[in-house]
């Protein structure tokens, strides 16, 4: 069989085609939307239809920029784009870049024309963005005094905190007279002082949302000293007073969430103020203690008591190492006349005596120390260790030596 081709040639082929085709790689189509999908990755995903057929589309996430509103079911739109072929199913569809409510492109136009301008003016810049207050006391809103709005912002401003006080401006939000409305709304809040202010509406379209796009109404809240936060449309409906306003919140009932604190919020955030200064005093205490103690004891080192005691402490080590220096020499000198009385002992006559010798004296007293001394007929005193004997010498007898 001649020429068979895989089901991933045939639809590689046909992509082949759109891609080729000049016309498809921008094309703008009209038509109503239908099977209109939002997915959490951003994509959007719908059909066109008329009278004569349908049309798959879908908006990547990265090209939501180039849309305005939100897109719902039954909107007649005119959508721009490339139309390509998702290889993989075989299925065409129109990849869509930009997307215009019928009869809304003039407005989108004159939309970004202003943003550009207002943008280039700086009345967009961070720096001239005042803070919401975080417990504000008093809430001004310009808004309708009808509506699901106001009703949102109400409840859950009050169930927040049901201390709050709301003062609303009935403004027109919408048509002709919408733009004057809101900026008298704005100057009579700011005039009566508010402290932080939400000015908004509900969804919808770009020509019910136009009133928000007017120049006098971002002016006014580029000029109010009071701040504000935008609350128009949902999520991803943006005006030109989202841009400018202090804080943006997405719908109306977000706003009343961002301005007004939950009463048990202040409540923790009281009893956190109250611990971190009790924290903090508690520290101040125990620093100040400390300074006392330190202080106290150097001035415990400089008192005359201290010396004196410091003094006494000193007299008493030098008067225990005299004692022991002392004890240590007198023990050296009792060993040292220890060695000497042994040596004294050793001889001492009478312990010669004790031997059987005895101590020679003549009549006088005098030591006889050799016979030389005596004669015949001297009298002489011996002592023994037992008592003393008197003797007269009888005869004398000299001991020669050899050098007699």
């Amino acid at each position: 069989m001649d020429n068979v081709y895989s089901v991933g040639q045939v639809n590689k082929y046909i992509k082949n085609m759109f891609v080729t085709d000049y016309l498809l790689k921008r094309i703008s189509v009209r038509g109503e939307v239908s099977n209109c999908k939002y997915i959490t990755s951003g994509h959007i995903f719908f059909t066109l239809k008329d009278t004569d057929g349908n049309l798959k589309c879908v908006m990547f996430a990265g090209n939501r920029g180039g849309l305005s509103f939100r897109l719902t079911d039954g909107m007649q739109v005119v959508v721009t784009g490339s139309v390509d072929v998702y290889a993989q199913d075989g299925v065409y569809q129109l990849y869509a870049t930009r997307i215009e409510q019928e009869g809304a492109g003039e407005l989108y136009e004159r939309f970004m024309q202003l943003k550009e301008d207002l943008e280039e003016r700086g009345m967009f810049a961070a720096q001239y963005k005042q803070e919401i207050p975080s417990n504000p006391q008093t809430i001004g809103i310009v808004t309708a005094p009808t509506g699901a709005a106001v009703r949102d912002i109400i409840n859950i401003a009050t169930r927040r905190n049901p201390y709050i006080r709301l003062i609303l401006y009935p403004a027109t939000v919408q048509g002709a007279e919408a733009p004057r409305s809101i900026v008298k709304g704005i100057k009579a809040l700011e005039k009566y002082g508010v402290d932080v202010m939400i000015v908004g509406r509900g969804g919808g379209s770009i020509e019910d949302l136009w009133g928000f796009n007017e120049e006098c109404v971002a002016q006014a809240i580029f000029d109010c000293s009071i701040p504000i936060i935008s609350a128009v449309g949902h999520e991803t409906d943006f005006t030109i007073a989202d841009f400018v306003a202090d804080l943006r919140a997405p719908t109306p009932s977000a706003a009343a969430e961002l301005a007004v604190s939950k009463l048990s919020d202040i409540d923790d955030e009281i009893d956190a103020r109250r611990q971190a200064l009790y924290d903090s005093v508690s520290a101040l205490i125990r620093r100040d203690r400390e300074r006392l103690r330190l202080s106290h004891t150097r001035l415990g080192f400089l008192s005359p008591a201290y010396k004196i005691k410091e003094s006494g402490e000193r007299l008493a080590r030098a008067q225990e190492k005299l004692h022991d220096n002392m004890l240590s020499l007198i023990k050296e000198r009792k060993s040292r006349l220890g060695l000497l009385s042994s040596g004294l002992e050793g001889n001492s006559p009478l312990k010669k005596i004790a031997g059987g010798f005895a101590y020679v004296e003549d009549s006088k007293g005098k030591r006889v120390k050799s016979a030389a001394q005596l004669k015949a007929g001297d009298d002489i005193n011996m002592t023994f260790s037992d008592g003393k004997v008197k003797a007269s010498v009888a005869e004398t007898i000299i001991k020669k030596t050899d050098d007699q």
